[in-house]
């Protein structure tokens, strides 16, 4: 599995809405994607921060790849629709599970 993070900044005065367009639109698109596993909006507590960040979980690279591309390691995939919530283009960086180690 692969965990795709997605990282926006919005400008001040849109959060809300974008993150109205990112749970009505976007993830509802990620997960009838294939090789999806589900995925999840983070939105920053922090005052005056305005960062949102889609979680997204992958099966493995042919789903990822399938969904962003040949560089889906360094191309986030977004709308242009998007882009006029955003201060700068998003951004975005993966993961692998790491297994928790057992005592004993």
């Amino acid at each position: 599995m692969i965990i795709r993070i997605w990282a926006g900044q919005v400008m001040a005065g849109h959060i809300e809405e974008f993150c109205d367009v990112l749970t009505s639109k976007v993830l509802p698109q990620l997960d009838r994607t294939d090789g999806c596993l589900g995925g999840e909006l983070l939105r920053s507590v922090t005052e005056g921060e305005h960062q949102v960040l889609v979680v997204s979980r992958w099966r493995d690279e042919e789903a990822l790849r399938g969904y962003a591309g040949p560089m889906w390691r360094i191309r986030p995939v977004w709308s242009e629709g998007e882009l006029r919530y955003l201060a700068h283009p998003p951004a975005v960086t993966h993961f692998t599970p790491v297994p928790a180690l057992r005592p004993g």
